[in-house]
């Protein structure tokens, strides 16, 4: 039996480069985004043709019901689950100064980028647990994608860092309370990917980028990602749980 991954936001931007590179591995694929199945259609054709068998699934991650209709409907589409890749999340849809920031932005940030995944681990773990106990030799891991931004302060977008912060911290929470069912948990921290989320600030990030923000000077793209997350499901960091795997370009490095 071939291994599944489920991947939030999995058919375009960070998670589309997450499920072409698991596809490549030779999994097959749950993939969850808010479009609908005809918008997502030639993505999901593509996946097909390297040999994955996909499904997608239209859920919002942030509402509750739709995480029990995702669940369920991967349980009996797949009827097992290897790897649940939390990485669908949402910026403000203005960036504006925390001084001037709404209740009503960071409340969606924060219901999709750190309620979601949160609970969403709650249902999976419990399922993952299910399947180790009926069979010793099921491998299952948890992958949240935060960001650099859990981090690094940007004050116009406060509600995303915290989000990030939160994820973080959530990592780190589930894998200490599955460590002793054999599942580990890991962060992949991307830094600046360039995608469909970064366009409008493409120019900023350019010239920042030139100026010497990151040790290797370009821009990181979806498939760096997706590498980092292969890896850590196929058990290359099998004595790592609860690690950040950074994917920043070497933002992070301290420099005098």
């Amino acid at each position: 039996m071939k291994r599944v991954a489920l991947v939030t936001g999995g058919a375009r931007g960070i998670g589309l480069g997450i499920a072409r590179g698991l596809s490549s591995e030779g999994y097959d694929l749950a993939l969850c985004g808010t479009r609908s199945e005809a918008d997502v259609a030639e993505t999901l054709s593509e996946l097909g043709k390297r040999g994955a068998r996909v499904r997608y699934i239209q859920a919002d991650v942030g509402e509750r019901e739709a995480r029990v209709r995702l669940v369920q409907k991967v349980r009996k589409e797949f009827k097992t689950l290897h790897v649940l890749v939390n990485n669908a999340g949402v910026g403000p849809k203005e960036r504006k100064d925390i001084l001037e920031a709404s209740e009503e932005s960071f409340e969606r940030v924060l219901r999709i980028n750190l309620q979601g995944p949160y609970f969403l681990t709650q249902a999976v773990a419990g399922w993952m647990i299910e399947l180790k106990k009926s069979d010793r030799d099921f491998s299952g891991c948890i992958i949240n994608i935060t960001s650099i931004s859990a981090t690094a302060a940007s004050v116009n977008r406060g509600e995303y860092c915290i989000s990030k912060a939160g994820l973080a911290m959530a990592s780190q929470l589930w894998a200490v309370r599955l460590a002793g069912h054999g599942i580990p948990v890991y962060e992949v921290r991307p830094g600046i990917i360039k995608t469909d989320m970064t366009a409008g600030v493409q120019a900023t990030y350019d010239k920042r980028i030139a100026e010497g923000l990151l040790l290797q000077e370009r821009w990181g793209m979806p498939e760096d990602v997706g590498r980092a997350v292969v890896m850590l499901a196929r058990g290359d960091l099998l004595y790592s749980t609860g690690q950040v795997v950074m994917v920043d370009g070497g933002f992070a490095v301290q420099r005098l």
